[in-house]
């Protein structure tokens, strides 16, 4: 190669050498405090893409699982009540039975006001449970919960809708029974062993949609985890081959600075062909 005073071609390959150098270790400096693979869309697109539409799925997830624990909890609270109606229809029952008996010598004006107070008790709480007729849960539920490769799949539905669900006094059929008569009691009987069945099949829907809704959550805390461990083999730096890298990338950027000190100094080996 010629010496050239107007072209330090050496200093030239040096200067372009500490630039890559120096990028390789702002490249492993960035990784190693960021900890990510990828912080910018040069980095590596194609993977920031997929990696993203792992985030979305697991940011779904973690929504739908927060939906699934509020409908357990409405479900558990409607769960509560009805248990408190069957244990009034135990009452109920008892009233009734005691004066279907001809020997029975007490009020039956006495207990027909209780059993009319204990339907109005059914009355309230099938209300505050929703399941009344027109009552905000006496409807088909769909609790979104997210992870289904289309959305029907990504949801939880528990039927309460229709007059089969409602569990007042209308909805169990026992809205006209009074026991102020040995008769009316015998038919009350008929009427709240009917109802007992009908109660039972609205809390098997209710058993079922909180296990529906268990299972789920099962599913999409599985799905959560898979989804960010696959986001995580995209996105995240690999901090060993980084340290490593750094350590590289800062012996090659101090050796291209003592080159290009040396690069530089090259010209002035000309001066002494003219002295």
């Amino acid at each position: 190669m010629s010496l050239s005073l107007q072209t330090n071609v050496t200093s030239l390959v040096a200067q372009q050498n500490l630039g890559v150098n120096t990028n390789s270790l702002d490249n492993a400096i960035t990784q190693l405090t960021s900890g990510f693979r990828i912080n910018k869309s040069g980095d590596d697109a194609a993977g920031l893409a997929v990696a993203n539409g792992f985030r979305a799925n697991v940011v779904e997830l973690q929504q739908g699982v927060r939906n699934a624990n509020d409908a357990t909890a409405i479900l558990q609270t409607i769960d509560g009540g009805l248990n408190n109606i069957s244990n009034i229809l135990n009452q109920l029952q008892g009233l009734a039975t005691q004066s279907a008996s001809d020997t029975f010598s007490g009020s039956r004006t006495t207990l027909n006001d209780e059993f009319q107070t204990l339907l109005g008790e059914i009355d309230r709480q099938a209300a505050n449970i929703g399941l009344a007729s027109g009552g905000t849960y006496n409807v088909s539920i769909s609790v979104y919960v997210g992870g289904g490769n289309v959305q029907a799949n990504s949801q939880v539905a528990i039927d309460l809708s229709g007059s089969g669900n409602q569990v007042d006094s209308t909805g169990l059929g026992l809205n006209n029974d009074k026991v102020d008569t040995a008769a009316h009691a015998k038919t009350a009987i008929t009427d709240i062993t009917q109802a007992v069945q009908n109660l039972g099949l609205v809390q098997g829907v209710v058993g079922d949609g909180e296990n529906d809704i268990t299972y789920a959550i099962g599913l999409a805390n599985s799905q959560i985890t898979n989804e960010s461990a696959a986001e995580a083999n995209i996105r995240d730096a690999n901090i060993a081959q980084e340290a490593s890298a750094l350590t590289q990338s800062q012996v090659l950027q101090q050796s291209s600075v003592a080159a290009l000190a040396q690069a530089n100094a090259e010209p002035q080996a000309l001066l002494k062909l003219l002295q």
